[in-house]
């Protein structure tokens, strides 16, 4: 994984991240948001991948339904957000559309993808830090709070 620190104001940064050949996508995209202390960010990608899982979110069933892939796929689209969890850590929520050699596309929530040959993702931070809270009616986590870059919270609903 290589970072590169495009432009950096007033406290705000853009980074692009590659990922080379072999190595696992979320895992690499976890640990930037981790080490960089990313509290809110645009995230947006392209690439490709050797082998890749997505998922669906059933909300009858109150979980994720997974689909792995095991064949080449370009990454057309890489979309999301890193915000704070539950316990204030950075995570990455992604949705990804992937292309196959025969024209067809599969989408969802992106949970794991082998880069290959290269995963370019363009990250931008946010001046105010958002955070995941469990929503018991849903049965999942979603955009809950938001902090201010001095620490202040305030309520979205």
């Amino acid at each position: 994984m290589r970072i590169l620190r495009l432009h950096e104001a007033d406290g705000l940064r853009h980074f692009a991240v590659i990922l080379d050949e072999g190595e696992e996508a979320m895992a690499c995209l976890q640990l930037f948001a981790k080490e960089q202390r990313i509290g809110a960010a645009q995230v947006t990608g392209i690439g490709a991948f050797s082998a890749a899982e997505l998922a669906f979110w059933d909300p009858e069933r109150r979980e994720y339904l997974c689909h792995a892939f095991a064949r080449q796929a370009e990454v057309v689209s890489m979309l999301g957000d890193i915000v704070l969890d539950e316990k204030g850590q950075p995570a990455c929520h992604l949705h990804a559309l992937l292309g196959f050699d025969d024209a067809t596309v599969r989408g969802g929530h992106f949970r794991m993808g082998r880069v290959r040959p290269t995963l370019e993702v363009m990250v931008q931070e946010s001046p105010a830090h958002l955070q995941r809270c469990f929503d018991p009616r849903l049965g999942l986590a979603v955009l809950g709070s938001l902090r201010s870059r001095a620490g202040r919270r305030e309520n979205t609903s």
